[in-house]
């Protein structure tokens, strides 16, 4: 009976107390007449928790890593393969429950290594199959602690994996251990056609449950337990099971958990996803392989953001997109009764970023090859197969939404591989210099840069803040591709030898053959007050060292930052008139940005100097590249497009310039460098837009107050009134004077920090 348990003397020794406590389980089974009686109306939940009392106790009392007659009693007698078979056949029922229980405690509480043990790893496998096979079972809780439980021993002991990457082929292959067949490949074999929840035969369940001749050779036949011959005169519904079609190599570990995360209660689904994290990011690279060829893993990732993404509202309020809080993809639990600031798709929109924040944290933690194989499924069948015909529409509502979702997960991504391929799908993999003739090669990236051109103001300023965003990215191809391969040869100059008589110019500061702008007839009327003195701008420049002399090519950089300065006239400048629109803001700015994009480009080691002249092709004809073309022609038209465009275009090209690479530097911080014919720079465009500046002021009467009134207008020092003629212009004279203010701050701290050795 099971009430003896309460009279036993405690005094009897730990195994005859352990055995006492199995027999006493399977003599239920051998006694029992009533199977639907529910496990917890007897007395087996207690008696499997006296079994596992008495092996931590056993384990208490040996020395770490001796194994004590208990923990043998039970990996001897098949103990595990038992329960599991019990726990598969749910008998009685919520027996799975309590079998699941037990194996997380085991694995959970004994510090010795129990996985290694082929009687603790392969029931512990066959159990793994029995979780995720139904969603939303009674047992969800059970199964999702069972296999975290599992993960983090693989984690502790990575090449443990290894047990449980089974190999159906090679099991059938190996005749003569019929005991390491997986239970799949005896399906065909014996009548458990378990998908259809069908009763079993008693006679194929004492065979199903590992019970047979082959498991049990290390025993006469005669000593084999009654269970055998009990459970034959049981009849055991087993319980139905998800058909689900398995390649060669089965990681039946991942496959439970992808089933999980499918489960209609967020927090088991969570608790998957942690679990496929861990596994993830374990070293084995046979475990890798089999995690991204052999699973479903890739497909879930992939098939979830696709669908997540197609859920969202044909428009959504890119600010909205822009603004939304910061997902984390574990604690996706949004309530719109709650929120105040809710809007149509909110949920949808957290769902989908909350998802791709998962994917991006996953492949950021895998192990490497897996990562490439994950980001590579992500780039074929999320990005290219979803995103990009949405990107490539017509529809301008269309196409500023999904430009928007582009922008937002260009600045949440944070995993390099998925963000290099996030880089590939936007401007493709060339690096050779581009052509007029072949910039829609890749159809994405000149669609794109086209945007930035958009007669939609709207789809050009998003599109301007996606490419921003990028350019900020710690990925060396995004500017080689968008700028640099074009720059690569120098071929905007022309190539002056320097003279013997022209070195004394060299050594004053100046390059040979170099306009001085101060000569030039839109500079005449600079007034002295407005340009810094050579002796103020070399008294902040550091003095010249050994290792570098001032004549190394190098412009002064008084005369480039003077240069900028003195690019707008007088009668267009207006921030002198109000206070705190000084310089020194953006030299601190400068400083600050040129210093993280430092530290950003350091491990591409970049070149110090320009590549020699001599060795440059000059002869190639010349294109600044699509991105650059767009960015000039924009920045042409500056004096006739709305204020927040402008903004937008020089914030992208003052982040170019902060580049530290030298050929960026002289090809849009050197006024001095001497174009090849044909060329243009971004300072020769800006006097082009200065020369035209000057002849509109004289058809505008009272253009210096008109100026001043809509600066103090933008700042919000008056109040908003009649509307200005002209207002374009002027804005766009305001957002040109700063420009050029911020690209001689840029100047100047490029060169600063240079200098310092």
């Amino acid at each position: 009976e099971f009430s003896k348990i309460q009279s036993l003397a405690p005094s009897l020794p730990l195994q005859e107390d352990f055995v006492y406590h199995w027999k006493a389980i399977t003599h239920y089974y051998i006694e029992t007449s009533d199977d639907k009686a529910p496990v917890t109306d007897t007395n087996i939940p207690s008696h499997l928790d006296q079994m596992l009392g008495i092996l931590l106790q056993e384990e208490r009392e040996r020395e770490f890593g001796v194994t004590g007659p208990c923990m043998e009693y039970l990996l001897h007698h098949k103990i595990l393969e038992t329960l599991y078979t019990l726990g598969k056949a749910d008998c009685p029922p919520g027996m799975k429950q309590q079998v699941l229980v037990f194996y997380t405690k085991l694995l959970g509480r004994i510090q010795q290594p129990l996985l290694p043990h082929i009687n603790v790893h392969r029931p512990v496998q066959k159990l793994i199959r029995l979780c995720g096979e139904v969603l939303a079972t009674p047992t969800e809780n059970e199964e999702i602690q069972f296999l975290c439980i599992v993960c983090a021993k693989l984690k502790q002991n990575p090449y443990l994996v290894n047990f449980f990457l089974e190999n159906k082929l090679k099991s059938l292959a190996s005749k003569g251990t019929p005991d390491v067949i997986s239970e799949d490949s005896l399906k065909g074999q014996d009548c458990l056609s378990t998908d259809t929840g069908q009763s079993c035969q008693p006679e194929e369940l004492s065979g199903a449950m590992g019970l047979e001749h082959t498991e049990l050779e290390d025993e006469p036949p005669q000593q084999i337990d009654d269970l055998s011959t009990s459970l034959d005169n049981l009849a055991v519904t087993s319980l139905p099971e998800a058909t689900v079609v398995r390649p060669n190599q089965d990681y039946n570990l991942v496959n439970s958990l992808l089933n999980l995360t499918r489960s209609p209660d967020g927090r088991i689904a969570v608790k998957a996803c942690e679990g496929l994290m861990l596994l993830v990011s374990l070293p084995e690279p046979a475990a890798a392989k089999c995690l991204t060829q052999s699973t479903c893993l890739c497909e879930l990732l992939t098939d979830r953001l696709a669908s997540l993404y197609k859920a969202l509202p044909q428009s959504v309020d890119p600010l909205d997109i822009e603004t939304v809080e910061a997902i984390n993809w574990g604690l996706d639990s949004y309530s719109h009764k709650e929120d105040a600031s809710a809007f149509p798709g909110k949920r949808a929109l957290i769902s989908f970023l909350s998802w791709f924040d998962y994917c991006d944290q996953l492949i950021k933690e895998a192990q490497k090859t897996a990562a490439v194989a994950l980001a590579r499924a992500v780039h074929e069948r999320f990005f290219i197969g979803v995103m990009e015909p949405q990107l490539m529409q017509t529809s301008e509502m269309g196409i500023l939404t999904s430009t928007a979702l582009l922008h937002r997960i260009v600045r949440q991504v944070t995993s390099d591989v998925l963000l290099q391929e996030m880089v590939f799908f936007i401007l493709g993999e060339q690096r050779e210099p581009e052509t007029l003739a072949d910039i829609s090669r890749h159809p994405l990236r000149h669609r794109l840069i086209e945007h930035c051109d958009h007669i939609s103001d709207e789809i050009s300023i998003m599109t301007l803040r996606m490419f921003e965003h990028l350019l900020q990215k710690p990925n060396e191809h995004i500017l080689y591709n968008l700028v640099l391969r074009n720059l690569e040869e120098r071929n905007y100059t022309e190539y002056k030898p320097v003279c013997p008589e022209d070195k004394d110019v060299v050594e004053n500061g100046l390059i040979a053959g170099a306009v001085d702008l101060e000569e030039d007839p839109l500079f005449t009327d600079i007034s002295p007050d407005n340009t810094l003195s050579n002796q103020e701008w070399l008294s902040s420049s550091p003095p010249a060292t050994p290792e570098h002399p001032k004549n190394d090519g190098k412009t002064e950089v008084h005369k480039i930052v003077n240069s900028f300065l003195c690019l707008v006239p007088d009668e267009a400048k207006s921030s002198y008139h109000v206070e705190g629109t000084g310089y020194d803001t953006y030299l601190r700015d400068a400083h600050r940005q040129f210093q993280d994009y430092c530290a950003i480009c350091l491990r591409w080691e970049w070149p110090g100097s320009p590549k020699a002249l001599e060795k440059c092709n000059l002869e190639a004809t010349f294109f600044e590249g699509h991105f650059l073309k767009v960015l000039f022609d924009r920045m042409g038209r500056i004096l006739d497009q709305p204020y927040d465009v402008n903004l937008q275009v020089t914030s992208v090209l003052s982040r170019l310039s902060l580049f530290p690479h030298p050929h960026i530097h002289e090809y849009l911080l050197d006024p001095y460098v001497n174009l090849a014919s044909g060329c243009r720079s971004l300072f020769s465009v800006i006097v082009r837009v200065v020369g035209d500046l000057m002849v509109r002021i004289q058809r505008i009467p009272d253009f210096t107050p008109k100026l001043l009134l809509v600066r103090k207008r933008l700042l919000g020092l008056e109040p908003e009134g009649p509307i200005i003629d002209h207002i374009t212009l002027l804005e766009g004279v305001i957002v040109l004077e700063e420009f050029c203010k911020e690209l001689a701050a840029i100047a100047f701290v490029k060169y600063h920090t240079s200098s310092t050795p």
